[in-house]
């Protein structure tokens, strides 16, 4: 695993880090996406237009550079490490001149290409805290998918965009996002706008109250019996009746991640359950973010939230009952 060495500015302090990401060992998110650097996007995509007047929309990373300004100015004091960045569903042309060339004898310099969905991950890793022996750092990103906005349109129309700002585990890269830190509708109609907004989020995010909701699941477990119901339940959600899905806690994971989760239950290194098959909820809970990373871009930030609030569910019924998932 590469490693590199961090020195904070503002006290001298040195501490090695895990850059997992940069090394590629340990992607925040897999499903059907490739890791691609900032250079590569500026240097190697085309940036889409809006078709009634040519002009560009913000691209993946003019959307990067942004946040990453916003961060630096917010975080002058910290350290920040370049930005993880994951894309997918690759969108393929050509120019002009090679209009009636075979696809097979077409140079490079031919091919034009950009990705339609693209996921960031900017940490700060000396903004950190420690829960049952996994560190969390600050992290902050978004994700920006081209097929959200109406193309055929001219600028000025609604582009849409997805931020988040919430803890990295470490451990294996996990994103621990709640609704707090995170808008999933936002609109804009500028950079200036899009600034606005990511600054707006990092100054109203409750550090300290998400890391004390996330800290409080380790202290509340599910036993064996307990998690083979939870596992039954999910399962059946699927199959609901509308008119029965109203009162119940929402369930974004397949059957296919559910399954993942029951073989980690077991399997997993570090978040498997306990010799007397106890699990406690922060390993639960990391278990959904672990099946999360097979998530599409579309989903991810979604379904990472939804895992927040399932857990918060079930501790909230082992305080009080009244949960559907583990009746």
């Amino acid at each position: 695993m590469e490693q590199i060495t961090l020195e904070r500015p503002h006290n001298g302090l040195a501490v090695v880090v895990n850059n997992t990401q940069a090394a590629g060992a340990n992607a925040f998110i897999t499903a059907n996406t490739i890791e691609c650097s900032l250079t590569e996007i500026k240097k190697e995509h085309i940036i889409p237009v809006f078709l009634k007047d040519n002009e560009p929309l913000i691209s993946h990373a003019d959307f990067i550079d942004i946040a990453g300004e916003v961060v630096s100015t917010v975080f002058h004091r910290e350290i920040i490490l370049k930005p993880s960045i994951r894309v997918s569903h690759k969108i393929m042309g050509r120019v002009p001149e090679a209009k009636y060339k075979p696809a097979k004898e077409l140079f490079e310099w031919e091919k034009t290409i950009y990705f339609e969905r693209m996921a960031f991950v900017i940490e700060i890793p000396f903004i950190s805290e420690e829960i049952d022996g996994s560190r969390l750092s600050l992290a902050i990103g978004g994700v920006k998918a081209y097929n959200l906005d109406n193309l055929n349109s001219r600028k000025g129309t609604d582009e849409h965009f997805k931020i988040f700002i919430g803890f990295q585990n470490k451990v294996c890269t996990n994103l621990c996002i709640s609704s707090d830190g995170l808008k999933l509708d936002l609109k804009v109609k500028s950079p200036e706008q899009l600034v606005a907004a990511i600054h707006s989020l990092i100054q109203n995010y409750r550090q300290e109250f998400q890391f004390n909701n996330l800290k409080d699941l380790s202290g509340y477990s599910l036993t064996e019996q307990q998690f083979a119901i939870l596992m039954g339940r999910c399962r059946m959600y699927q199959h609901l009746p509308l008119r029965l899905r109203k009162d119940i806690q929402p369930l974004l994971f397949n059957d296919t991640q559910l399954g993942a989760l029951c073989r980690d239950y077991y399997k997993d290194d570090s978040f498997s359950r306990s010799e007397d098959g106890c699990i406690n909820l922060w390993r639960l809970y990391n278990l959904f973010t672990g099946i999360n990373k097979t998530s599409y871009i579309d989903t991810f930030l979604e379904r990472g939230n939804n895992a927040f609030d399932l857990a918060n569910g079930l501790k909230s019924c082992l305080q009080s009952g009244g949960n559907w998932y583990l009746s």
